[in-house]
C-alpha cells in the first residue's frame, strides 16, 4: 500500500504528529486508510487538506472558520461566494485587532515618553499598569 506515513506528512507539512492525530480526532482531517499491522497511511487528499489547515491557521482564520471551510469543500470544491462571505469578516476581524493595537501602541509610546527613566519611584509606566481602564 502505497502513501504518506503520519511521520512523512508531518515532516512535509511541518505539522506537528500529535496535531495531526487531534485534527484527525476532530473530524477536521479524514481518516487514513491503515495498513495491517494498523499503521495509518495518508494520501495527497490529507496532505493538501492539511497544508490547508496549516495555512489557514497561519492567516488567523479561527478553527471554527476553517471547519467550516473545510465542511464546504475544503481546498478543492469549496465555492468561492461562500469563502468569500468567511475570508471578508474575517478581514474585518483583523481589521479591528489592527486598530486596537494602533491605540494600544500609542497609548503605550505615549506613556512611556512620559516616563524619565530615573531611578525613582514616580513612574509613569507603573502608573498605567495600575490603573484600572474606565
Amino acid at each position: 500500500m502505497g502513501g504518506l506515513s503520519i511521520g512523512e506528512l508531518a515532516r512535509k507539512t511541518g505539522v506537528n504528529i500529535e496535531t495531526i492525530r487531534y485534527f484527525e480526532k476532530i473530524g477536521m482531517l479524514g481518516a487514513p486508510e491503515r495498513t495491517a499491522g494498523g499503521h495509518r497511511v495518508f494520501d495527497d487528499g490529507h496532505l493538501r487538506t492539511l497544508k490547508f489547515i496549516k495555512r489557514a491557521r497561519e492567516l488567523g482564520f479561527a478553527p471554527k472558520e476553517v471547519r467550516t471551510l473545510l465542511d464546504l469543500g475544503g481546498p478543492a470544491k469549496a465555492c468561492c461566494d461562500e469563502v468569500r462571505k468567511i475570508a471578508v469578516h474575517h478581514l474585518e476581524e483583523v481589521r479591528g485587532k489592527i486598530d486596537d493595537l494602533v491605540r494600544l501602541e500609542r497609548h503605550l509610546a505615549a506613556t512611556v515618553e512620559q516616563c524619565s527613566g530615573g531611578h525613582v519611584p514616580d513612574c509613569a509606566v507603573i502608573d498605567m499598569l495600575e490603573t484600572a481602564r474606565p
